[in-house]
């Protein structure tokens, strides 16, 4: 299924805190945690101010999952590092092994 695609975003939450995640249907899970109708507790508890930053990848959940756990555990600093310069994201990505 090549034509499936993924996203990978960072949202800047109401306690000014990073949440990341990952879906394929971005509009709905964004939807979701503003509404806190997901199963996400984190954002039920600290609302989405906005969008900090998404990554679309093409056909790839394997890719996506890892890219989420990549940036789950990158500091504050080098989120906000690829938050102002999307194209590091794959940097980190060339650093995941299959």
């Amino acid at each position: 299924m090549s034509n499936e695609c993924y996203w990978v975003y960072i949202l800047l939450c109401s306690n000014n805190t990073y949440y990341t995640g990952y879906t394929n249907n971005f509009t709905k899970r964004y939807q979701s945690h503003l509404d806190g109708t997901g199963k996400c507790k984190y954002t039920r508890s600290f609302k989405p101010i906005n969008i900090a930053q998404c990554w679309k990848i093409n056909g790839d959940k394997a890719l996506a999952m890892q890219l989420e756990r990549t940036i789950k555990k990158l500091s504050r600093r080098e989120k906000e590092n690829i938050i102002a310069n999307p194209s590091l994201l794959s940097e980190h990505a060339s650093t995941i092994s299959p």
